[in-house]
């Protein structure tokens, strides 16, 4: 086969090629893992996935956090590449590189590679985290990248039996469709672990003759209460400062309450963000619980927004 340094390369393979190791040691070419390299240029997820298979045994696939973010899902941060070897191979050793055993799990191949499915994904990472809200992050973000639905995911947590089993049943009952970013998925948790009711995501409301009007990230149409993250810092543009307030008024006039959250809120104050939900809510006349469930402190305590 034809030498190419834009594909992950084993040194072997180069020295046979011969390029020699003061070439592969300098500013043309990147080491991705002992013995491994790749010409010099941005690296992702799919050329670590592809150089780690380089020196796994036969049979060996792309799997956990790795084949999650291959599908497209928000997987949980991990500077390493999870493979998955027969059981009766060598599991590599190398740095960089997290080797599971696994026996009967069938691959698929997706960009040319061979990984798990995006449910098996799933409830594989659920057997290597212990974080709820990251592992519904997780499933709603496969979701909207159409890899999957809730109903598979669910049916995958149910008929999972490894370690994390109860994690991954527990995140699949929560994942939903539409949702568009992680920080959504975070203030729905938010709201939901902490006992207050449910909220609708994305709902579109339509004028009369059925056109597009507007959607809400979060909303209680029984209650005509909106809940909304606003990821911004400050506004920039005065045009879009306008746009804003004359949304508000519109909601206003309509009979919505808005209440609009922001970084600071959900990341700095999360129980002063659900107090003040929970307060909204009992204003439109909905019977709420005073006090979040024991839990939701030990998910929900506040973090750094910047590691968030």
């Amino acid at each position: 086969m034809t030498f190419d340094p834009t594909v992950p390369f084993t040194r072997a393979e180069a020295l046979a090629a011969g390029l020699t190791p003061a070439t592969l040691a300098g500013p043309r070419y990147r080491r991705l893992f002992h013995a491994v390299y790749v010409a010099r240029g941005p690296i992702g997820v799919h050329q670590r996935g592809a150089g780690a298979l380089r020196v796994c045994p036969p049979g060996a696939f792309l799997s956990h956090a790795t084949a999650a973010a291959l599908w497209g899902g928000v997987a949980p941060d991990t500077s390493e590449t999870h493979v998955t070897v027969p059981p009766d191979s060598h599991r590599s050793k190398r740095q960089g590189i997290v080797a599971h055993q696994a026996d009967g799990v069938r691959p698929v191949r997706h960009r040319g590679l061979p990984v798990s499915s995006p449910t098996r994904a799933f409830v594989e990472v659920a057997s290597t985290s212990r974080n709820l809200i990251e592992l519904v992050v997780l499933g709603d973000s496969l979701v909207a990248a159409r890899r999957t639905t809730p109903g598979e995911l669910v049916e995958a947590a149910d008929t999972y039996t490894g370690r994390g089993a109860h994690l991954a049943r527990r995140a699949a009952a929560l994942v939903r469709p539409g949702v568009d970013s992680p920080t959504e998925t975070r203030l729905r948790l938010l709201i939901v672990l902490g006992g207050l009711p449910e909220p609708e995501v994305n709902r579109i409301v339509r004028h009369d003759d059925g056109a597009w009007r507007r959607r809400f990230d979060l909303s209680y149409p029984g209650h005509r209460l909106i809940v909304e993250y606003d990821g911004r810092q400050h506004v920039d543009v005065r045009a879009q400062w306008a746009a804003d307030l004359k949304r508000r008024e519109e909601l206003e006039r309509d009979g919505w309450t808005l209440v609009v959250i922001t970084g600071a809120d959900l990341f700095g104050d999360p129980e002063g963000t659900l107090e003040r939900i929970r307060r909204a809510l009992a204003d439109r006349g909905c019977r709420t619980p005073r006090r979040a469930p024991a839990q939701w402190y030990r998910l929900f305590a506040p973090i750094n927004r910047a590691a968030a």
